[in-house]
């Protein structure tokens, strides 16, 4: 019976403490992704990146189109479901566990994002200062504030970073 309790405590830990950092795991409706990959609008080859990619659905939808794809995540229960999933992807798709605001980002043409509106200005502002030359963020259901997007359909946003 304590290894229930364990158990939980760790997958409650888990899935709580990203809050101070992102967004709870909320996973992305498929005709969003479906959106998101056609308003971003890459091609075969270019990196898409994804920022708290959850259990991996976007990263093989990204995949599955001919994108290499890299999705950041904080909680290691994810990070690993997420990898377990895309493994079949040798190659063309990167899990990272970790906190994507400390890491160093990849060279990529496109961003998504699923993330609390208290952090979008944050992200704003770490795209500038990463210098992404060109990138373009689409944002599942969050603005940029202070920013006009591209586009938007079925609550998708897209902003173009153009140097």
């Amino acid at each position: 019976m304590i290894w229930l309790a364990l158990i939980g405590l760790v997958v409650l830990f888990s899935f709580s403490f990203v809050l101070l950092f992102g967004a709870p795991y909320v996973p992305t409706l498929t005709p969003q992704v479906e959106v998101a990959l056609e308003l971003v609008n890459l091609k075969p080859g270019e990196t898409l990146l994804e920022l708290g990619c959850g259990d991996g659905k976007v990263l093989i939808a990204a995949a599955q189109t001919g994108l290499h794809a890299v999705g950041y995540e904080l909680n290691p229960l994810l990070a690993f479901v997420a990898w377990a999933r895309t493994r079949r992807f040798k190659g063309a798709v990167r899990v990272v566990c970790g906190n994507f605001w400390t890491k160093q980002w990849p060279e990529a043409s496109g961003i998504f994002t699923f993330l609390h509106p208290r952090f979008m200005k944050k992200l704003d502002k770490k795209i500038v200062q990463s210098n992404m030359q060109n990138v373009k963020l689409v944002s599942f259901a969050f603005a940029v504030p202070g920013r006009t997007p591209t586009r938007e359909k079925k609550g998708v946003l897209l902003y173009d970073y153009a140097d």
